[in-house]
Parts: C-alpha cells; structure tokens; sequence
C-alpha cells in the first residue's frame, strides 16, 4: 500500500511543477523494499522529462502506468533488478534516452521499436540473448550500448541506410559471431566496440564506414591472423587501411580469374605475399606492449596505504598501484591520458557509479597514506583548480555551478555533475584518501587534489581505484586502466612528437634527444592493509593483468 508521506520527493516535485526526478541508492531501495515497488503517484508526474531510479535492487518491475509519463524525455532505470519492461515504454513518445543497463533482463520489449526520438539506447549488462526486430524504425538513434550480454547477431534490418545518425556502437562482451558486410551502410559510424566477441572475420566493407574513428575488435580469434594481430595492437587508421587493401585485392584476384589471367595475378601474389610477410614481422614487432611488475618485497621503502575500518559502511573497497616509464610530455601524451580516463569513467565505471580512478604524482605525495572517513564538515580539500574548502563547501558550490550551468544551457536533465553529487547524498561519512601531513590527496567520487595533480614533468604515478561494489571491481577498472597506458606509451613512442608544455612552470625541458623512447611500463606493487597492519590486498597479483589482449606482456 502507498504511504505518500515516504515519499516526499514526489509531493515536492508536483507542487513546484519540476521537471526532474532522481531516487539512487539504498535509502530509496528500503523505501521501494517496503512499499513493494514504486509509489503509483510517480506515474501521474506528467510534466517529468527526467526520471531516474537507480542502484536499488528491490526494483523489480514497472508498473504499465508509466505510459502516462508522455512527456519524459530521458529515463534511467540502471543498476536495479528489473526483469522486464512493459512494451508500453514505446507509448513515450518523446523519449531521447533510454538507460536500463545492469539488471536482470533477458529479453527487451517491441515497444522499444516505437520510440522514434530515441537517440541513446543503453541496455549493457544484462542477460539478453537478442535485439527486437525493428531498431532501425528508431532513426534518430546516434548511440547503442549492449555490451556484457549474450546476444549472438544483430537482427537482419539491423544493417540499415534508416540508421544515418548511428556514430557509436558499444558490444564487447557478447557472442556475436558474425558482423555483416552491410555495416558499411552505417554510414555515420564513428565508433565501434565489438572486443571479446566470437567472430572469424572482419567484412573489408567496414573501411567504406567514412567516418569511423575508432574501432576495437580484440578478444576475437579471426581466421586472418595478421588482422589478428593488428586489432590487438595497430591503430584504427592502418586497420581500415588493411581491409581496404584487403577488399580490393579481392576485387582484383577475381577480375583476373575473369579474364584468365591467373599466371600473372599468381606472379603478384606471389611478390604481395612476401611483402606481406615482412610487414607481418614489423606489425608484430610493433605491437608488443611489455608490462613490468616490481615486487613490493624487492622495494623496501616501498608505499603502503592503511586502510580505516569505518570506510566499510561508505566506501569499502580500494586498490593501488604506483606506474613508471608513462611518457606524458611528448606532444599531447598527457591530454590523451586524461580523455582515456574521462572514457573509463565513463563506460566501466558507470560514470563514476561504479568505480573512481584517481592518479597523482608521486613525487608530491607525503607517505604514508591512509583511506579514511571524515564528517562532511571537517573533510578539507584543495579540489583541482580551486581554493581549500570543506567537503560541504566545496559540494554546496560545486551544486551551484551545475544548477547555473543548467539554466544557461537551458537544460531540464541532470548534468554529470549532478550525478557525482547524488552518489554521497545521505551519507554521514565521506571517503578520503589522507597523507602524512594530515592532507585529504583524493575525495572520491568527487575529485583529487591540487596538491598531487599530474603534470607532463610527472615520471611516477600513484593509481587508485576505489568502489562501493566490490574488490574485484577495483582491480578489474586498474586491469583496464594499466592496459590502456602501456597502448598509449607504445603509441607515443611510436609517433615521436616533440615535448609540449603544460604552461605550470614544469621547469626546463631535457635537451633534444635525451627523452626514452621505450614504451615499456613498470608497475610497482601497493600493499593495502587494516588498523592492525594485517594485509587486505596488494596489487598487481598474480591473478590481476590476465589480460586477453595477445600483444601484452606482463614481466612478473
């Protein structure tokens, strides 16, 4: 039975005509725990062009009366336990954005086909085994997310002229066997994820995709093992340029076999196939990314972070590392790090739902550390760019630059900002990472500090992965992370650009030709123990960096 009294949120939202409405995290699951779902008196919220209900595992359905939400433009139902979608959701009309990633899903309705202003479907970990029929009726879509699922193809209309507004398509993590040669008809393809699939064969019609950027296809056992090679390493350019090659030198073999010219097309194959051995050896050579562990007991004055045992009940779980041998002054070595970063955020952290990277420079760090939680009032940080504050200063203003950024860009949906704030909403504690000197270095999810920030001059890197969801989340984002600097490393490395400057006085700049041109990493192990000094973790072990990617060593 609804008590509307629980559910004040709504009350104030009907009498003040606002647009928004956001329930995260555990203090609304205990209320939908109770009221044995949603209360009903959301679904008559009829100016709402956002709703969010997230990170509540006692939501396990949606009432059919969300079909009266006709003017919700973006709904956000991820990480709860939902087991269907009523296909009424096709009835909302307006709707851009469609996040019903990380639940239990098995099957997605056909309403969904209906939903003609669509332009972002996310539906990423769940147990679906098919997409519906009828996705490209959805032609504004610009942006899929399906990746952790089971799905094994793309429906048949799948491939469609329809869908001229497609630019990123997100599925690593399925089954999918095989991508067709029609993908060239996604003509506004910039991106496209389709790692740790099953597929044999990448169609050559991909490289007609003009606009296509970036491509990942690593994790698939392709019959072509140079290609294999290649997408465990190369960049997206001199993929597309394989195929390319690929596909006209089909077109040439059969045109010769047309005119019965097969002695001297055996003659150029001949002379192409030892080329092609060559370059195969120099692509092979090229995309090896070396990865050194440094065992803690071979450091011994080696960093270890204490961990607090009043962290358990805000923020649990963390892991650590320290990285050498990271380029970031060549050219825009350190920009293309910090937008790496940005993206995993982004994608396997859920936008800092899941998981916070923070890296700082070792050399500005006072150890020993320990992660710690602090009343709101008494946590200070110097934040990026700005003065010392109070956590609640500091979230107080940080509110206010978001709620000014909305009405500028005259916005109704919650920035990202919004939900970095909504992730300590209702907790007494916040987390934070504190060094010798007493100073708060990391005030995850929020921000670092200024007083360790990375700069192009910075030649050690202390890496942290904190989570409220478990140990192994942690070490899987630092998996992820690790890997993506040593491609950035080997890419510097190859490219060769000239040392840039960050404006911050970095210093003078080392003399021309003085500057490594090794990509290889060296990852030094960081012990994590309790108040008594027994050992939580450290990390890398031996069972982190398993990594599927072929082309990178780990050195233990």
């Amino acid at each position: 039975m609804d008590d509307i009294e629980q559910w004040p949120e709504i009350e104030k939202v009907a009498l003040e005509k606002r647009r928004e409405l956001v329930f995260q995290g555990a203090a609304f699951d205990e209320r939908i725990a109770s009221n044995g779902g949603l209360c009903s008196a959301i679904y008559t919220l009829k100016l709402l062009n956002y709703l969010e209900v997230s990170q509540c595992p006692s939501l396990t359905e949606i009432h059919e009366d969300i079909q009266h939400l006709t003017s919700l433009q973006s709904l956000i139902l991820c990480r709860n336990k939902l087991a269907s979608i009523p296909s009424v959701v096709g009835q909302l009309k307006s709707l851009k954005v469609l996040d019903i990633s990380a639940n239990n899903l098995t099957v997605l309705p056909e309403g969904i086909t209906q939903l003609k202003e669509l332009n972002t479907l996310n539906v990423s970990c769940n147990s679906l085994e098919v997409l519906p029929e009828g996705l490209s009726k959805c032609t504004r879509l610009s942006t899929i997310n399906i990746s952790k699922n089971k799905i094994t193809a793309f429906p048949a209309d799948f491939y469609s002229e329809k869908l001229d507004l497609l630019s990123m398509l997100v599925a690593y993590d399925n089954s999918i066997e095989q991508l067709s040669g029609d993908v060239h008809k996604l003509a506004a393809l910039k991106m496209l994820d389709l790692s740790n699939n099953k597929l044999k064969e990448i169609p050559p019609e991909l490289s007609d995709c003009a606009k296509l950027k970036e491509i990942n296809f690593k994790g698939n056992k392709l019959s072509d093992k140079r290609l294999e090679k290649m997408v465990n390493g190369c960049q997206t350019k001199s993929i597309l340029e394989y195929l390319r090659g690929k596909g006209k030198g089909r077109q040439g073999e059969e045109g010769a076999d047309a005119e019965g010219g097969r002695k001297a097309d055996k003659g150029k194959r001949q002379q192409r196939k030892k080329k092609d051995k060559g370059a195969e050896d120099e692509v092979e050579e090229l995309n090896k990314m070396v990865v050194k562990v440094l065992h803690v007991s071979d450091t011994p004055e080696a960093l270890t972070v204490t961990v607090s045992s009043e962290v358990k009940d805000v923020r649990p779980y963390l892991v650590c590392c320290i990285v050498r041998g990271m380029n970031l002054k060549s050219g825009n070595a350190l920009k293309r790090f910090l937008v790496s970063q940005t993206k995993l955020h982004d994608d396997l952290c859920g936008k800092r739902t899941i998981a916070t990277i923070a890296t700082h420079d070792v050399q500005l760090i006072k150890a020993p550390l320990v992660y710690d939680v602090k009343p709101p009032t008494q946590l200070k940080v110097v934040s990026l760019g700005r003065k010392e504050m109070t956590a609640v200063e500091l979230i107080r203003q940080l509110q206010l630059e978001a709620d000014e950024l909305r009405k500028q860009k005259k916005r109704q949906n919650v920035t990202g900002l919004h939900k970095y704030l909504q992730l300590l909403k209702g907790k007494e504690m916040y987390p934070c990472l504190v060094d010798a000197e007493g100073h708060v270095i990391s005030f995850p999810p929020i921000t670092n500090s200024e007083k360790t920030k990375i700069k192009r001059t910075t030649k050690e890197l202390f890496l942290e992965v904190t989570s409220a969801a478990s140990l192994q989340t942690c070490k899987d984002v630092m998996d992820a992370l690790i890997v993506k600097m040593a491609e950035l490393n080997k890419f510097t490395a190859e490219h060769q650009e000239e040392a840039g400057s960050d404006g911050e006085g970095d210093g003078p700049q080392e003399p021309e030709g003085s500057s490594e041109t090794s990509s290889e990493l060296i990852v030094q192990q960081v012990r994590t123990v309790d108040q008594d000094g027994s050992l939580k973790v450290v990390y890398p072990s031996k069972t982190d960096l398993c990594s599927a990617i072929s082309n990178l060593t780990v050195v233990w």
